[in-house]
């Protein structure tokens, strides 16, 4: 403060240098504008022309709490810098979002639905292999990028899900299986292209604050599992202001009324950082293709995604939406194409709520039903996309990254006038068509289910409600793996016996034999099919884990376990006939706390009974 001048003659001065007038401006805050600098005035300008007065109404006189403040204003600047277009856009959408919700407008006035154009493809066809093929190639010209922005607090865990294991008979976590697969798809690319230096294929990670840390942890304690720590990029995600009523006036933290509360914004984040991290453009440089977006517990998904980049590659899909085929009204979005009555077109994802009492407001009266396949012809979207990178970077260079939002607000009663709690603006990355020209070539690709999609999301109580869908819970992942690894091998030749039914936490589940690969060993269908001979067998209480490159299997009767571990450079043959006691799946009761979480949410442990074991070093055969 200058010599002589009292804190009201400075901030005075103050308010007068940035041609402010304070007059309307509450009390509270101007007695401690002498704490904050021109920046932050500024800030609280915008607060108040976006109606936020109240935000200032219980600030103390000066010299109490100044520090929290502080604190308020950087808080402050976060929020502004981190969403496209700062707070007061924030606000401005809010607004609107929230007038809409009242009115109870519907976001598909004026659209007619329609199915649009994509490929059915069917697992070891001529088509699937040539798709692989082609898609294998192409991997050397992605970027994979990872949403983990979530806890498995929904799952009964208390971990960082990326880290849960996704099948426990080798135990391997998501994430390592995921950049196993990446590197697998790496060296695959390399060895196909004949590339004389293999490229490194870059892997981003969404995390959030809540698991940033751990995941980071993670990475660092297992070495990156293989992969090269420069290949990977980390980018946190911030949360978004909490709203507290329909004018979105931001809400104080109950808990300290120097702090806006805030809530996680979604992962339609990711547009916007992938963006403002200026990773697009160093991809463009290095001439990379294509961007490939994925969740974070879905096991099967690496199988689709070979023959799913190939479709990408050849149709010059812009966007490529991953799809499983889709009963009628089943809960999981519909791949559908909305066209509107002034001519405007867009190929998105309509949730399963929204898609039925659209089609009966259009001429469809008996809404969402099945065709003669016996499923919609709305193909399922799993929340997996491939976008081609030069049309997303000019897209983005619009929209900074922002895509469509979404207000959910819990209303006390119908007069929709206050919310039970807080709500935000939320955003789903799926919806990035939506700002997209109907030039845009938007496609999808239907690949079934049971080889490309099993989420793991729910716990065991809330796998079982409601009856008729999937359970999508950790015993079910953990099946699924199984099953999608019987059925390939049996694809390519193998006597694989049939599954027994079993219940664990409730859940009725296919047991198939427990047959495991690393990624490396067969990436795709073709590459497994070369590796597997005639007269294989392997029978229902089997357990088979091939922890190796080069491992062949030929005329192999397989009635117990077999872990086979080898070096790159091995070349191993198994055959013959092997017996033993193997491993049981033994029951466990999801409440018994003696048991570790991520067995507990399974229903079940294995119990190692017998193995044969062998592992080879170089130039073994």
């Amino acid at each position: 403060m200058a010599s002589g001048l009292t804190t009201a003659d400075s901030t005075a001065k103050l308010l007068s240098d940035l041609k402010i007038d304070a007059g309307d401006w509450p009390p509270t805050l101007v007695k401690n504008l002498h704490l904050l600098s021109p920046d932050q005035i500024q800030s609280g300008k915008m607060l108040l022309e976006m109606g936020q007065s109240h935000l200032f109404q219980h600030w103390a006189e000066p010299g109490v709490d100044d520090d929290q403040k502080k604190a308020f204003f950087t808080q402050l600047s976060k929020l502004n810098s981190s969403y496209p277009g700062g707070l007061a856009s924030y606000i401005k959408t809010a607004r609107e979002l929230l007038a809409d919700s009242k009115a109870g407008k519907n976001p598909y006035d004026g659209f007619t639905p329609s199915v649009p154009i994509g490929e059915v493809l069917s697992l070891g066809d001529d088509n699937f292999i040539k798709f692989e093929d082609v898609g294998v190639k192409e991997a050397k010209n992605a970027a994979f990028v990872l949403v983990a922005g979530g806890l498995g607090e929904r799952l009964g865990y208390n971990g960082i899900k990326v880290a849960l294991p996704a099948e426990t008979t080798t135990g391997t976590c998501f994430l390592q299986l995921y950049i196993e697969s990446i590197l697998a798809l790496q060296e695959a690319s390399s060895r196909l292209t004949q590339g004389t230096c293999q490229k490194e294929i870059p892997f981003v990670i969404m995390t959030s604050d809540d698991t940033h840390t751990c995941t980071l942890d993670l990475l660092e304690s297992n070495s990156y599992f293989g992969m090269k720590a420069s290949q990977v990029k980390l980018l946190k995600q911030e949360k978004v202001a909490c709203l507290d009523d329909n004018d979105a006036r931001l809400a104080l933290d109950p808990h300290n009324k120097y702090k806006i509360q805030t809530k996680p914004h979604g992962h339609g984040d990711v547009h916007s950082l992938l963006y403002s991290s200026g990773l697009l453009n160093v991809w463009h440089d290095s001439r990379l293709r294509w961007v490939i977006f994925f969740q974070d517990t879905n096991g099967l998904l690496f199988k689709a995604i070979p023959a799913s980049l190939g479709v990408s590659a050849t149709k010059e899909y812009h966007v490529n939406s991953l799809a499983v085929p889709r009963k009628a009204k089943e809960a999981i979005g519909g791949i559908t194409k909305l066209t509107h009555s002034d001519g405007r077109s867009m190929v998105i994802n309509v949730e399963y709520n929204q898609l039925d009492p659209l089609l009966r407001a259009t001429g469809h009266p008996d809404g969402d039903v099945n065709c003669e396949t016996g499923y919609s012809p709305f193909p399922g979207n799993i929340n997996q996309l491939i976008l081609e990178l030069d049309p997303y970077i000019k897209e983005l260079t619009k929209t900074g990254g922002a895509v469509k939002e979404f207000v959910n607000p819990k209303y006390k009663d119908a007069s929709k006038t206050s919310f039970k709690s807080s709500t935000r603006l939320e955003c789903m990355m799926q919806d990035y068509p939506k700002t997209l020209p109907p030039s845009a070539r938007v496609g999808f690709t239907v690949i079934d289910t049971w080889l490309a999609y099993a989420p793991v999301k729910n716990n065991p109580e809330a796998a079982n409600i409601p009856k008729q869908n999937p359970y999508h819970s950790a015993t079910s992942g953990e099946m699924a793996i199984y099953r999608a690894n019987s059925l390939i091998l049996k694809k390519a030749g193998v006597q694989v016996e049939d599954p027994v039914q079993q219940v664990f936490n409730n859940q009725e589940v296919e047991v198939w034999p427990r047959v495991t690969w690393k990624p490396k060993w067969g990436i795709t269908f073709a590459e497994i099919q070369s590796k597997v001979g005639g007269g294989c067998f392997i029978s229902q209480k089997s357990t088979m884990a091939l922890k190796g490159r080069h491992i062949f299997l030929e005329n192999l009767t397989l009635d117990g376990t077999l872990i086979i571990n080898s070096s790159d450079d091995a070349k191993v043959k198994v055959g013959g006939s092997i017996k033993n006691k193997g491993w049981l799946i033994e029951r466990i009761d999801y409440k018994d706390i003696t048991f570790p979480e991520e067995l507990r949410i399974r229903g079940f442990k294995i119990e190692k009974k017998e193995q044969l074991e062998k592992t080879y070093g170089n130039f073994c055969y």
